[in-house]
């Protein structure tokens, strides 16, 4: 006769359902798996299956009661670590967002805005067009598989355990989060420049010939440069935008080290500069 006790019974559960919590919550904060328009139950399969090829190898867990307040704890603090890591990629694609909102203010396409389904809120038309070449770009380098190769690392780095936070890592990826704008303002860079420089122009020839209908030429010149700048800058974005999902990846690996509360933390002090990203 096969019997089961309780704590068996416990950790056959936990040792299920604290890495699919970390690998859900992964799923559902990054950029790429996290999409609106991928069905629930495929992410919720994804999620399950790689929880049951990574629990065999992940170290030792915790022997507590999933349904208790120590283990409640637990599955909560895996939440946390899968969604920063998710979080920290899913800023560069909010930076690739902002290059393209600067892009559609520039040329006057403010007012072309769609419902982006991704972030769940109102995206320029140059928005998403960017959005979607880094997302074709993301995945004909493998980087969502290489994102998923350091969500199993993250088991060894920070296993899972009843242990606290060390606050380093939400201060990383608060510092982390100042990639959308420098980055985004990067990427803008080349159309900011060649519209002031069209403007300046349009400004001067309004000046030398003031009968000329400056709001009737203008708009198209200043859309035209725009779409000229945007299509002669693209293939030289490969390298920056390759920078940055890098940068995204990395920094996924690093979040679970400045978590892990054996280390030392950070002491932030006035006459002493922060740590640098």
């Amino acid at each position: 006769m096969l019997v089961v006790t309780t704590a068996e019974l416990n950790a056959w559960i936990a040792a299920l359902l604290w890495p699919t919590a970390r690998i859900l919550a992964l799923i559902a904060a990054s950029p790429i798996f996290g999409n609106a328009r991928i069905p629930m139950r495929v992410k919720v399969a994804l999620g399950v299956l790689m929880a049951i090829v990574v629990s065999p190898g992940v170290p030792a867990m915790p022997a507590l009661d999933p349904a208790g307040w120590a283990g409640l704890s637990v599955l909560a603090r895996e939440i946390v670590i899968g969604a920063g890591m998710g979080f920290a990629m899913r800023l560069i694609f909010a930076a690739v967002e902002m290059a393209g909102e600067i892009s559609s203010l520039t040329m006057g396409l403010g007012f072309a805005s769609f419902f982006d389904p991704m972030s769940q809120g109102r995206s320029s038309a140059v928005s998403q067009f960017l959005v979607w070449v880094v997302t074709l770009a993301v995945l004909a380098v493998n980087a969502h598989l290489v994102l998923l190769e350091a969500l199993a690392e993250s088991f060894f780095t920070l296993p899972v355990a009843a242990i606290s936070f060390n606050n380093d890592g939400f201060w990383v990826l608060a510092l982390w989060g100042a990639k959308i704008f420098s980055a985004g303002l990067q990427l803008s860079l080349p159309i900011v420049a060649a519209l002031l420089i069209t403007n300046v122009a349009l400004g001067i020839l309004t000046r030398a010939a003031p009968q000329l209908n400056l709001f009737g030429i203008g708009f198209p010149i200043t859309l035209g440069v725009g779409f000229l700048t945007l299509t002669m800058t693209l293939p030289y974005m490969a390298m920056p935008v390759q920078t940055l999902v890098n940068q995204g990846i990395e920094k996924a690996r690093q979040l679970p080290r400045e978590w892990d509360s054996r280390k030392p933390q950070m002491k932030l002090n006035s006459d002493k500069p922060v740590k640098a990203l």
